[in-house]
């Protein structure tokens, strides 16, 4: 691809993914300057001239939350004052989407509120991937893209089932009602790899607490597939694992596209693991995950290929649809191999 009309930039949270993003499409990716002063303030700056150039610039606004949405914002503002043509802005897992609604009085809408700083700093088009509420994207003023992580955990599951030689039953859950769409998607995805779906019915008390009520669908001698968007503390998780294991699950699997895994995310899932509750705990890289909260039991599958086709089909003026129709057909052949 010619870079003559766009860069691509990645700030802190964003620079490994950035690069594998870039070696996919085969072009380099474009120097910026972080500066963090000795009183915490940040400054960005771009390295090079972005006047008239469709910009894309990638970083995640994971932990540290607030410190890397503000370097965000700052480098769109940097952009903007730069005479960039277009600030097309990719946040792979995106902080604050959880505060989408007032749950109780006097609560703020966090997400609304993020939504506008971005709008407000520069960016002309947002793109993400799993949002926790696909609605959120009704809070910005500008095009948003959310992306799915669907088709990349349906091969991971198709590549299980190979490389373990699952013959029984395969259940895909979710671990929660919430995420029922999620699942019938996936299950949809694999077709008749897939003997049912199942729910976890809970209740959360509190912010990070959940209390795991029953397990509706039958999962007794089952391989189940927990399908979530993401793994924060590892409580439901960990619960709903359990769960399925005094149901009579045979083997249990925790797939997530964002690994955020705050304390005590990686010592509960040590334990289930260690345990033998749970087999593998599967997510993708759209958290560029500190060493400190990596373990053994922990597979991270890149998400790469799907952003930087996505990209592709942004400069080139196709249609994003088309990007998922592709996966599809390929999934559907690999399918359709599995089973002779």
């Amino acid at each position: 691809m010619e870079e003559k009309s766009f860069r691509i930039y990645g700030l802190s949270a964003g620079i490994k993914l950035s690069d594998e993003i870039c070696k996919i499409l085969g072009v380099k990716r474009q120097e910026m300057e972080t500066i963090r002063f000795a009183d915490g303030e940040i400054m960005v700056r771009t390295m090079n001239s972005v006047r008239g150039k469709n910009v894309y610039i990638i970083q995640s606004t994971s932990w540290p939350v607030n410190e890397n949405l503000m370097e965000l914002l700052i480098a769109i503002d940097a952009l903007k004052r730069g005479s960039a043509q277009s600030i097309n802005v990719i946040i792979p897992y995106f902080g604050y989407a959880r505060q989408d609604r007032k749950a109780r009085g006097r609560q703020p809408i966090t997400c609304k509120l993020v939504a506008n700083m971005l709008t407000t700093a520069g960016a002309t088009k947002v793109m993400t991937v799993d949002l926790h509420s696909p609605q959120s994207m009704g809070f910005f003023d500008v095009p948003v893209d959310d992306l799915r992580s669907t088709q990349e955990l349906v091969k991971i599951i198709m590549r299980k089932i190979e490389e373990d030689h699952i013959k029984e039953y395969v259940a895909i859950v979710s671990p929660d009602h919430g995420g029922l769409v999620r699942t019938r998607n996936v299950a949809d995805r694999l077709g008749n790899l897939v003997g049912n779906i199942a729910v976890i019915d809970k209740r959360r008390p509190k912010p990070n607490v959940s209390e795991i009520q029953f397990v509706l669908g039958d999962v007794k001698d089952r391989v189940c597939f927990i399908v979530d968007d993401m793994i924060d503390t590892a409580g439901t998780t960990c619960n709903a694992a359990k769960a399925l294991k005094q149901n009579g699950a045979k083997a249990v699997y925790l797939l997530a596209c964002h690994g955020v895994f705050s304390p005590p995310a990686k010592k509960r899932l040590i334990e289930v693991i260690k345990d033998g509750t749970v087999k593998k705990v599967i997510v993708t890289n759209t958290i560029d995950i500190n060493e400190d909260r990596l373990f053994d039991g922990l597979e991270i599958i890149s998400i790469a290929d799907l952003i930087s086709q996505m990209i592709k089909a942004m400069i080139e003026k196709r249609s994003l649809s088309d990007v998922y129709s592709s996966c599809n057909e390929k999934i559907k052949k690999l399918i359709k191999k599995m089973k002779k």
